[in-house]
């Protein structure tokens, strides 16, 4: 059975519209593959797993292909929407960034420095540093950022929403969109997702 969506993905989706063309990266089981084609969405996934994908190519485009050990399989492309769940790549952040098309968002939530405390994973090199993230989407307009502690189950995130600025658009009407301020800190969890 394919977990539920992430409860920071849920969060933020009325951002990505209708017939938004999404790009979830190392998408594995398709958790929000499922939830962005639902929404009537044009879903592209990315994955070196096969297997774990195959069920996905009636509902999305599925792309197999080893991201960290060979070319970015995308050049060129832009979506409207870039999701990342669980997967920290450092390499790759500049280019999902500049994957997005104006006034795409960026939805990015992963494991946080902290977690070696109390699970897996704990080996740095997947464990983003405080604003990590925030520094990763320089150049976007931060609508939330949230680094810290979630107890259900335990884990360390930081998570980050991000819209990358249209032509011609003021500072005033771009930062209109944002319905709520950076909450750094303790975060609460409101949902079980299991970690992937």
């Amino acid at each position: 059975m394919t977990p539920p969506p992430s409860e920071w993905v849920r969060r933020w989706s009325h951002l990505v519209p209708e017939s938004a063309s999404v790009l979830d990266v190392a998408c594995g089981s398709g958790r929000h593959v499922r939830w962005f084609a639902e929404r009537g969405c044009r879903v592209s996934g990315i994955d070196r797993d096969a297997a774990a994908v195959e069920p996905l190519r009636g509902i999305a485009e599925i792309l197999v292909a080893d991201i960290e050990n060979g070319p970015w399989p995308l050049s060129g492309r832009s979506f409207d929407a870039v999701v990342v769940t669980h997967y920290l790549w450092r390499p790759l952040l500049p280019t999902l960034v500049g994957s997005l098309a104006e006034g795409g968002v960026l939805i990015y939530e992963t494991f946080a420095d902290g977690n070696q405390t109390i699970g897996k994973p704990s080996n740095p090199d997947f464990l983003l540093q405080p604003g990590e993230l925030l520094r990763a989407a320089q150049g976007l307009d931060i609508v939330s950022y949230e680094n810290g502690f979630l107890d259900n189950p335990p884990r360390h995130v930081q998570r980050i929403t991000a819209v990358k600025p249209r032509a011609n658009v003021t500072a005033r009407a771009r930062h209109d969109l944002a319905p709520e301020a950076p909450s750094p800190g303790r975060l609460k969890s409101s949902d079980s997702e299991e970690p992937a």
